[in-house]
């Protein structure tokens, strides 16, 4: 096989058409909307990362140190050389492995669950658990009402979105507002489910499940949940928001994530056998997605099994988390109380936030920022990421570089 450094470069690309596009061209109407989005500091632009550098990275989702280790490494490349770099197509046709299956049954065995099912990504995996388990039937008087919190993460909203394009019923309740929660579901006939995040992505904050599960089963709802800043984060063990003990009840769905605390890629829903079997004939992202790459499938088990070797990875990053708030509120910010991995830094503005990114970036701390429509209370912050790899020493580093270049 050529090497690749012979191998001919690409065609160069088509020189970039200058100038806004005629007023009656179908596309003028984007060079408008960049224009908006610059005014209100929310452009935004890919920056790829080198494949090694000598940064504290606190932007990323690595949240128990696994994206490196070397058993995940090898695991991926070891799934790659038996079953080749891609699935080859979707799961129902020819793009599953014995791999997804022992991910799966190891998957629901540390969660408690009867089944799961892998998916190409979270987003896909909360789009099928929702959108299946939303559908109405032919049989239904009435359409399904589904209840949702309103800082849910952008992939639940879409799926609500796509459900109520097929005839559901979608309302929302304040966010953690478990009565209002309650309130929307009473009264009135027709299934009924109850959707939240348990960790909310932005600030980290982590939903009372057990009192959700109450309201759900009061009023006989199904309860959804997306616990991807939670596996391996929360829980005895890293089981997660709901694993201790609601992961085995029937009347409860979850889905995670395979690229956080497992370091891969990937999603997956975890419910009761018969809970999986719908989504497996009805899903459309599963039936017609092409299957997870069999590299992360292999990646995503060889975290798992590091992770249930070694179960302290959960409390040390919840730790490393609590450190970090209290460093940064110490020294005057108003920084996030964590009930996971991750810490939020309230920012004066969009393009604050930019360029305070930029500064840490430059003293060697990458961290995340988040601008609207990312959050959903409209106020931009810096967004951390604790890993439980970091030690007394980063965490000194990190405060000091954020401190040192917050905003005049």
């Amino acid at each position: 096989m050529e090497h690749l450094d012979t191998v001919p470069r690409p065609w160069p690309l088509r020189a970039a058409r200058t100038g806004p596009l005629p007023a009656d061209h179908p596309l003028a109407w984007l060079d408008g909307a960049a224009e908006r989005r610059s005014r209100a500091g929310l452009t935004r632009r890919t920056v790829p990362r080198p494949p090694s550098e000598g940064l504290l990275d606190l932007a990323g989702n690595d949240y128990l140190g696994l994206m490196r280790h070397p058993r995940v490494v090898e695991a991926a490349a070891e799934a790659a050389r038996t079953w080749g770099a891609g699935s080859g197509g979707s799961r129902l046709v020819t793009g599953d492995t014995e791999l997804h299956g022992e991910l799966e049954r190891e998957l629901a065995a540390f969660h408690g669950s009867e089944a799961a099912l892998v998916f190409s990504s979270g987003y896909t995996a909360n789009l099928a658990m929702v959108t299946a388990l939303a559908a109405p039937t032919a049989d239904e008087a009435e359409p399904p009402l589904v209840v949702c919190d309103q800082y849910n993460h952008a992939s639940l909203i879409d799926a609500t979105r796509l459900a109520k394009a097929a005839g559901s019923r979608v309302t929302v309740f304040p966010h953690g507002d478990a009565d209002r929660a309650a309130g929307l579901l009473s009264g009135g006939a027709g299934r009924r489910l109850l959707l939240s995040d348990t960790v909310f992505s932005v600030d980290g904050d982590l939903t009372d499940v057990s009192s959700l599960a109450e309201v759900a089963r009061t009023h006989r709802a199904a309860l959804l949940l997306d616990d991807a800043h939670g596996l391996g984060v929360v829980g005895p063990g890293g089981r997660g928001a709901a694993g201790a003990d609601l992961g085995g009840a029937d009347d409860v769905v979850v889905s995670v994530t395979l690229s956080k605390s497992l370091g891969a890629q990937g999603g997956a829903v975890l419910g009761s056998r018969r809970v999986i079997r719908h989504l497996v004939e009805t899903a459309r992202t599963f039936v017609f997605d092409t299957g997870l790459a069999p590299a992360a499938a292999g990646a995503a088990l060889a975290a798992l099994r590091v992770l249930r070797a070694e179960p302290e990875r959960a409390e040390a990053v919840r730790s490393r988390a609590r450190e970090l708030s209290e460093g940064l509120r110490a020294r005057g910010l108003s920084a996030s109380a964590p009930d996971a991995a991750v810490v939020s830094v309230l920012a004066p503005s969009p393009e604050a936030a930019v360029d305070w990114r930029a500064a840490c970036l430059a003293d060697g701390v990458r961290v995340g920022c988040f601008r609207p429509p990312s959050v959903p209370d409209g106020r931009s912050r810096l967004r951390l990421t604790a890993s439980a790899t970091l030690d007394n020493t980063d965490i000194r580093r990190v405060l000091d570089v954020i401190t040192t270049n917050r905003p005049g």
